[in-house]
C-alpha cells in the first residue's frame, strides 16, 4: 500500500508538471515540420552517417538483393530430401573443430574498473557468446544441407538458445544503461529487421520463411518493456532494486502465461498456422533469458569464489562438481526428453524443458578459469554473423527457398561422387559466407545513418541514452558489480546478440 500510494502520488505531481508545461508549450504542427525538416537537412549534410552513406549502403544492398534472387532461381539444382548424409554432416563438424582448436585464444581474465583487486572471471563475455552462436549456427545450417533428422530435438534447443540470448543480453543492457531511448529501439528494430524484410518482399518470400527474426523481434520488444517497468517501479514508486526487478519479471512472465497458455495464443493463427507453432515452441525463451539476466550478478559472485584466485583446491573441486553438474543436466534432458524421436511428441514438452541442456553446457563452458578466458576466433567470426548467414542460406547456400541444392560443378547432382559434392559445397559455401559478411556490414551501416537521422530529429545527437537511475541503491550496485564487466551483448554496431518453395523448414 506504501508503494502504491508513493507511487501514485509521484505519477499525479509529474501529471501535474506536464499539463503546466503543456499550457507553456502548446504544440504547432507547422514550428514541428520546419524542425524535422531542417534536422533532415542537416542529417544530409553529415559528412558521416548521413544521407551519402546511407544512399551507398541502398545500392550495396540492392546488389546483394540481386545476386540473392540469381542464387534463388539457379539451376540446376536437385532436391535437399536427396542430399540426405548423416555422414558428412559428422565430417563437417569435425573440420569446424579442428578449425576451432586453431584458432583457440586465451586472454587473462582483468581487474575491474576500479583498477584493484583480483582479476574478475567473467562468464559469457561477448567473445564467449559469439562463439556461441557460431557453432550453433553451424550445426543449424548443415542440419538443413544435408537432412540429418535425427539431431531435430537438438536443433530446437539450438533455436531456443538463440532467443534465451536475446532476452539474456537485452536484459543486461536495459538494466545497466536505462536506455529505453527512440534510438535504441529504432536501432535494433532496423538490425534485426531491415535485411529479412528486404529479402522477403523483393524474392516474394513469406516472412516466415526467417521465422526466427519475429521471434527475435518481439523478444527484444518484451525485453525492453519488462525493463522500463521495472526501473519505473523503482524510480517512480521508490522500491529497491531487486524488489522492481523480481515484480517486473514476474508480471512478464503472468503475461506470458495468460496469453500462451490460454486460447489467446490462437491470436498467433490470424498471421499464420507456422506462426502459430514457432512462437509456443520458443514461448517462455525470452523469458527466460531476462530471468538469467536478473540473476547474473548473483553468478559474477559465484564465479568469482568458485574459480578466483584464493583457493586453489577449492577452485579444483568446484570445477569437477561443475562440470559434472553440467553434464548432468544434459543427460537428464537427452534421456528422458531429447531420445524421443517423434517431433510431434517433443515439441510440446520442449518448452519447458530446453533450459536444462542449455544451463548444462553453460556450466560445463565456463567450468574453469582457463575456459572462461579463452575461446574461438572463428567461432566468434561465425557468430558475428548469424542473422545475415541465417537469411542466405536459403537462396545461396541452398536455393528454391531452400529446396534445394545448387550444383554448380559439373557432376555434383543427387547422384554425383562424393569428392565432387564437397567440392560444390565449398564453393557454394563461400560465395555464401562471403556476401553474408558484406550483407552485414551493409546493414550496419544502414542502422547507423538511420539512428543519426532520428538523433537528429528527436534532438539527441550528442546522446542517446535517457539518465541513469539517480539514486542507486546498494543492492543495485551489488547486482551491477558483474554486468559493468560483462561485454554488452546487443551493441548497436553489431546487432543483437538463431520454411516451400514456399515450405518451411521443419
Amino acid at each position: 500500500p506504501h508503494c502504491a500510494s508513493h507511487c501514485s502520488k509521484a505519477m499525479k505531481g509529474k501529471a501535474a508538471d506536464d499539463g503546466n508545461s503543456k499550457e507553456r508549450r502548446r504544440f504547432n504542427p507547422a514550428i514541428t515540420i520546419i524542425s524535422t525538416m531542417k534536422s533532415i537537412k542537416a542529417w544530409a549534410a553529415q559528412d558521416k552517417n548521413g544521407l551519402k552513406d546511407f544512399m551507398k549502403a541502398q545500392l550495396k544492398v540492392a546488389i546483394i538483393l540481386f545476386i540473392a534472387n540469381a542464387g534463388n532461381k539457379f539451376e540446376p539444382a536437385y532436391p535437399r530430401n536427396d542430399n540426405h548424409a548423416p555422414t558428412m554432416f559428422w565430417i563437417v563438424n569435425a573440420l569446424l573443430a579442428i578449425g576451432t582448436f586453431f584458432t583457440w585464444k586465451w586472454e587473462a581474465s582483468k581487474v575491474g574498473r576500479s583498477g584493484s583487486g583480483n582479476p574478475r572471471i567473467i562468464c559469457l563475455g561477448r567473445e564467449q557468446t559469439e562463439e556461441w552462436k557460431g557453432w550453433m549456427q553451424w550445426a543449424f545450417i548443415f542440419y538443413h544441407y544435408y537432412r540429418v533428422y535425427y539431431v531435430y530435438n537438438e536443433i530446437r534447443v539450438f533455436v531456443s538458445a538463440y532467443v534465451w540470448m536475446t532476452g539474456f543480453g537485452n536484459f543486461l543492457y536495459f538494466d545497466k544503461k536505462a536506455d529505453f531511448s527512440i534510438e535504441r529501439f529504432v536501432s535494433m528494430i532496423i538490425r534485426i529487421n531491415y535485411f529479412p524484410l528486404l529479402l522477403s518482399f523483393f524474392l516474394t518470400v513469406p516472412l516466415e520463411l526467417y521465422y526466427v527474426v519475429p521471434l527475435h523481434t518481439t523478444g527484444f520488444v518484451v525485453t525492453m518493456i519488462t525493463c522500463w517497468i521495472g526501473y519505473k517501479f523503482e524510480t517512480a514508486c521508490g522500491m529497491g532494486y531487486w524488489k522492481s526487478r523480481t515484480m517486473a519479471v514476474a508480471l512478464s512472465l503472468f503475461a506470458h502465461i495468460i496469453f500462451y497458455e490460454t486460447p489467446a495464443v490462437n491470436f498467433l493463427l490470424l498471421f499464420s498456422k507456422e506462426y502459430h507453432f514457432r512462437f509456443q515452441a520458443d514461448k517462455y525463451s525470452a523469458w527466460l533469458g531476462m530471468a538469467s539476466g536478473l540473476l547474473w550478478g548473483k553468478l559474477g559472485d559465484y564465479m568469482q569464489w568458485a574459480h578466483g584466485y584464493e583457493n586453489d583446491q577449492r577452485r579444483r573441486i568446484v570445477s569437477i562438481v561443475q562440470f559434472c553438474g553440467g553434464f548432468g543436466l544434459i543427460a537428464f534432458w537427452y534421456g528422458l526428453f531429447g531420445s524421443i524421436q517423434d517431433k510431434y511428441t517433443y515439441n510440446p514438452v520442449h518448452p519447458y524443458v530446453f533450459i536444462f541442456a542449455v544451463v548444462g553446457w553453460l556450466m560445463i563452458r565456463n567450468c574453469t578459469r582457463y575456459l572462461t578466458e579463452c575461446h574461438s576466433t572463428l567461432l566468434e567470426f561465425l557468430g558475428r554473423h548469424t542473422l545475415e548467414t541465417y537469411v542466405l542460406q536459403f537462396h545461396l547456400f541452398m536455393t528454391h527457398n531452400v529446396q534445394y541444392i545448387p550444383a554448380v560443378i559439373p557432376g555434383s547432382g543427387a547422384d554425383g561422387s562424393a569428392v565432387l559434392k564437397f567440392l560444390n559445397m565449398l564453393l557454394c559455401g563461400s560465395v555464401f559466407l562471403t556476401t553474408a559478411v558484406f550483407a552485414r556490414r551493409v546493414t550496419v551501416a544502414t542502422q547507423v545513418s538511420v539512428v543519426d537521422l532520428v538523433k537528429n530529429i528527436t534532438g539527441t545527437m550528442d546522446t542517446s541514452m535517457t539518465q541513469v537511475v539517480p539514486q542507486q541503491s546498494t543492492e543495485r550496485k551489488d547486482s551491477e558489480h558483474e554486468a559493468e564487466e560483462t561485454i554488452e551483448l546487443t551493441k548497436a554496431e553489431s546487432g543483437e546478440n538463431g520454411f516451400n518453395s514456399t515450405k518451411v523448414l521443419d
